[in-house]
């Protein structure tokens, strides 16, 4: 019984994935719809106000809260997309990107949700919910996450790569929440949904890049590979 369970969730694991992360997005949604979760995010922003915001810190959420917006990111596409040598993984990281920008707007639109007041660092405009930042920042970056992982060959370069780029994420997220231009659920949310999409993503598209050739031009390549090219 346990062997046949385990057998389900290696053969069924995406898709069980994006029901979760689905799920876990349309909670916070349906909180934020019926008004529920505000009160709880105010409680946030008050600790946070509190007992975080420094002179110190505000400077360093600046600078990392470029990482994920719009300017920053378009610029790390096109350096990627003229990185890669094969075009097909310059043309998935483009559309993923493109892909990810419609759905943030759309539901921005449906939504509606004002940003907070209580307290801002930097100004900005547009509607709260979900993060354009945080979708943003998990779509590009999780997505160079998923390529390194099956294509980069030496261990510590691919465990190194995708940790940094993990931390940056996460930082990117909590920049936004501490300099008060997003909720708490605005963050979680645009997180939780991106995840479900990437796995769905990286599903279709991963027999159009292949998972076999390297494609980072400055790792060594290993002896499969080379004669694979052969």
């Amino acid at each position: 019984m346990i062997e046949k369970f385990i057998s389900f969730i290696k053969r069924h694991y995406r898709e069980i994935l994006i029901l979760i992360f689905v799920i876990l997005f349309l909670e916070i949604a349906e909180n934020v719809l019926a008004k529920e979760i505000m009160e709880r995010d105010i409680k946030g922003y008050y600790y946070i106000s509190k007992y975080l915001i420094n002179d110190t810190i505000t400077p360093i959420a600046k600078v990392i809260t470029q990482f994920g917006g719009p300017i920053v990111i378009v610029l790390l596409v096109i350096c990627s997309c003229l990185y890669f040598r094969d075009k097909r993984i310059a043309f998935s990281i483009f559309l993923n990107l493109g892909l990810v920008g419609l759905i943030n707007q759309g539901l921005k639109r449906i939504v509606q949700r004002p940003r907070p007041i209580e307290y801002r660092i930097i100004d900005e405009r547009g509607y709260s919910f979900p993060s354009g930042h945080s979708m943003g920042s998990m779509a590009f970056y999780g997505f160079l996450i998923y390529l390194i992982y099956k294509k980069v060959n030496n261990k510590k370069i691919k465990i190194t790569e995708i940790v940094l780029l993990s931390i940056l994420i996460v930082l990117i997220g909590m920049s936004r929440i501490y300099l008060g231009v997003h909720y708490t659920s605005d963050v979680l949310a645009g997180f939780f949904l991106t995840i479900a999409y990437l796995v769905l993503y990286t599903g279709i598209i991963d027999d159009y890049i292949g998972t076999n050739r390297v494609i980072w031009p400055n790792f060594k390549r290993t002896k499969e590979n080379k004669e694979e090219q052969k």
